[in-house]
């Protein structure tokens, strides 16, 4: 045996922390202010909007990440559209813990395009 001998204890997290745990309230203030930022100038553009959605969707999961929930898998879902006054309706099924997994969403308006954002949060087990 060795001087130091190292003890190696199971870590079966089956539940994030507390102060870990997807928080819907500060996701949606983290995407409204991303959807702000972008999108505050912008006019539709049918050209312009893929490379939209994916800068938008990066830059909601990196801020996310740098959130600090630990052992989370994000998903993030952009849709950008013309406005031009017509209802759309969005909708999503999930199989997951509602224990420790959530979602949260936002929408930005402004004249000529709408966006609807929506982040989940799946925890690792």
């Amino acid at each position: 045996m060795t001087e130091v001998e190292e003890q190696v204890n199971n870590t079966y997290i089956i539940r994030p922390n507390f102060q870990h745990k997807f928080r819907p309230a500060i996701v949606k203030e983290t995407i409204h202010s991303v959807l702000t930022e972008f999108l505050a100038d912008k006019t539709y553009s049918a050209d312009d909007t893929t490379d939209w959605t994916k800068t938008i969707s990066d830059t909601i999961k990196q801020k996310l990440k740098d959130l600090g929930y630990d052992r989370y898998k994000f998903l993030v879902q952009v849709v950008i559209g013309e406005q031009r006054g017509e209802g759309v309706k969005m909708a999503c099924r999930c199989f997951w813990d509602s224990d420790t997994d959530n979602f949260a969403q936002d929408v930005f308006i402004n004249d000529s395009l709408f966006c609807v954002a929506a982040a989940f949060g799946v925890f690792y087990y």
